[in-house]
């Protein structure tokens, strides 16, 4: 199953708004914050690198004809 950018951008809004909304951050729930979005990230990034492979492959095809 693919990566939904959409919801990964909303994910790592949720984690900026968690930090935000804290007057005091735990330390432990913050580094568990921090290593979600990390992970979100790594998805994301991934996801776009198939998304651009696949711009890729349309202009290819286009060319092509």
């Amino acid at each position: 199953m693919s990566t939904d950018l959409n919801k990964n951008l909303k994910k790592l809004s949720q984690i900026a708004d968690w930090f935000e909304s804290r007057e005091e951050v735990d330390v432990e729930e913050g580094l568990k914050k921090v290593k979600e979005a990390t992970e979100v990230i790594k998805e994301s990034k991934e996801r776009l690198k198939e998304i651009e492979n696949e711009f890729e492959e349309i202009k290819k095809e286009i060319e092509e004809e």
